[in-house]
């Protein structure tokens, strides 16, 4: 383990257990923090305005039938 790894776990080891869950969701916040910088700016929401953009072309992807199969989206995902 690395020495860096393991002061954090020490910290959060002397933590009282009412704060554990605040740490536990400020870690979520960084993961999510670092996988939107490498996501790609297809799939990343900026606004109301861009998530209305966004769906509006999903709509019209699905009416032109410029669709594909779940398992193809689920292997993209795993790869972004």
């Amino acid at each position: 383990m690395f020495v860096e790894k393991q002061k954090l776990y020490d910290e959060i080891d002397t933590l009282p257990e009412e704060l554990t869950s605040q740490v536990m969701e400020f870690i979520e916040y960084l993961k999510l923090s670092y996988i939107a910088k490498e996501a790609p700016e297809s799939v990343i929401i900026k606004s109301k305005k861009d998530l209305k953009e966004k769906l509006q072309k999903g709509l019209n992807d699905i009416k032109d039938n410029n669709v594909c199969s779940l398992n193809e989206i689920f292997y993209k995902m795993d790869n972004i």
